[in-house]
């Protein structure tokens, strides 16, 4: 229960998180900039503003106290500092979504300790970052500057039917199709989770203390070539995988080494996650039914 705002939920995992906070008697706002149509009719209330952008706009969230926050589209510092500029002194609880991203890639599982928001030294304002170390920039400013209670839940790539970046569909078209998909290292060990899964901790968040940083994934990683290999059996066609990369078959998945996370934090916090192995067939097979 209790009031509830939530940028960026029209879509995906964010669509998901705001149906079961609805479910669960919330009083939800959303804000987007309008350009995504939801389903939700009267059952929430609608703010459009640009996340990016400091104006009036946010003054009706500033006139609120909000139970929970959850941002879904904070990219850099900057955003940081407008939420915490707009929003002090009216947040309980604060919950980012962050990224893998804000660790390198490695051959170990990596455990949150492997990124201090609180020892990272904060950019310029303006400065502009690639999208890993805006992240970075992100949860740093949120620990270091807001004095709320933040959560900063570090997704890996996060896998859906109804995901609109359409990553692992890429693949599976591109197997279906018999068209090149270009690995730098078809070894590498990848570390997914599933929609369902991301909105699942983000709603169990709402009742949690602030979590500081937080993997959240499925149990495990899959080595590139065994992802393969399931959109293989899935669509019955050979992957043509080269190591000769351009732009038109990269593939969104090639990365120079294993990246995957350990789960361990979240697991010993309560938080039920499923084995990887569990639905990634079952989402692919859905996947090449579209292609067939």
């Amino acid at each position: 229960m209790g009031k509830v705002l939530v940028f960026g939920g029209t879509r995906f995992f964010g669509k998901k998180l705001v149906e079961q906070l609805i479910h669960s008697g919330c009083e939800v706002t959303i804000a987007t900039r309008g350009k995504t149509n939801d389903s939700f009719g009267d059952q929430v209330k609608r703010v459009h503003l640009d996340r990016s952008v400091d104006d009036s706009r946010w003054d009706e969230l500033s006139s609120v106290q909000w139970d929970a926050v959850y941002d879904n589209i904070c990219y850099n510092h900057d955003d940081a500092e407008i939420a915490i500029k707009r929003l002090e002194g009216n947040v309980s609880k604060y919950i980012f979504t962050s990224t893998m991203s804000v660790y390198e890639t490695s051959e170990t599982a990596h455990v949150e300790d492997d990124f201090s928001p609180w020892d990272y030294v904060l950019p310029p304002k303006g400065e502009a970052l690639n999208y890993g170390e805006g992240k970075k920039a992100a949860e740093a400013y949120f620990f270091q500057k807001s004095g709320w209670d933040v959560s900063a839940v570090r997704f890996p790539i996060v896998l859906g039917v109804d995901d609109y970046t359409k990553r692992l569909h890429f693949h599976v078209e591109r197997v279906a199709k018999e068209k090149e998909i270009g690995f730098p290292n078809v070894e590498a060990k990848m570390g997914f989770v599933s929609s369902d899964e991301a909105a699942d901790a983000l709603f169990l968040l709402k009742d949690q203390p602030g979590m500081g940083p937080i993997n959240i994934c499925s149990e495990g990683y899959l080595k590139l070539e065994d992802l393969m290999g399931l959109i293989e059996k899935a669509t019955k066609k050979t992957a043509l995988m080269t190591l000769d990369v351009n732009d038109e078959n990269h593939s969104p998945f090639g990365v120079p080494g294993s990246w995957y996370m350990n789960p361990a934090k979240a697991e010993a916090a309560g938080f039920h996650l499923r084995k990887l192995d569990s639905w990634l067939a079952e989402l692919i097979k859905n996947l090449a039914a579209q292609y067939a």
